[in-house]
């Protein structure tokens, strides 16, 4: 009879340590991931297609630089020396946004969103297509009536 409860006693033991280690992995787990940097549900990306280094295909008139990732994008170049004299400013790509800084966007239904100086700009609708099997990607944009290709540059 006296091993019977030896024996009894030592699993109950064995079970009441397992809980507690059980508890304290929960426990971690929880509070590493609620004190982690994870990204909330509802927070919008650039889809992956758009994700890179892109440059323009034509710097005749024009030229400039995207630099797209997870949530963010900077725009280099096109500045505003490069309008044309007399010309119609309205045709600048990326005109009115801050230049050479990352700024906070997503895309969402072929329109990229830009969060500038605190406060979102309407979306800039694009075309993304590519040639080659997919190892050549452009994107094409529409400012006034004058349409800018970016092409993808592997880094």
């Amino acid at each position: 009879m006296k091993k019977f409860l030896i024996y009894n006693s030592g699993i109950l033991s064995s079970m009441q340590l397992f809980e507690k280690w059980l508890i304290s992995i929960l426990l971690s787990l929880f509070l590493l991931t609620a004190c982690g940097e994870s990204q909330p549900s509802d927070s919008k990306t650039f889809d992956w297609e758009l994700r890179g280094h892109w440059v323009s295909s034509d710097y005749s008139v024009y030229g400039g630089e995207l630099l797209i990732d997870y949530n963010r994008i900077e725009i280099w170049g096109y500045l505003e020396n490069q309008t044309p004299e007399n010309g119609d400013d309205t045709r600048r790509p990326f005109r009115d946004f801050t230049k050479a800084a990352p700024l906070t966007g997503y895309s969402q239904n072929d329109s990229i969103f830009i969060r500038d100086a605190g406060v979102w700009q309407e979306g800039i609708p694009y075309i993304y297509y590519s040639e080659d099997y997919g190892k050549i990607a452009f994107l094409r944009f529409t400012f006034g009536d004058r349409v800018e290709i970016l092409r993808r540059v592997e880094e």
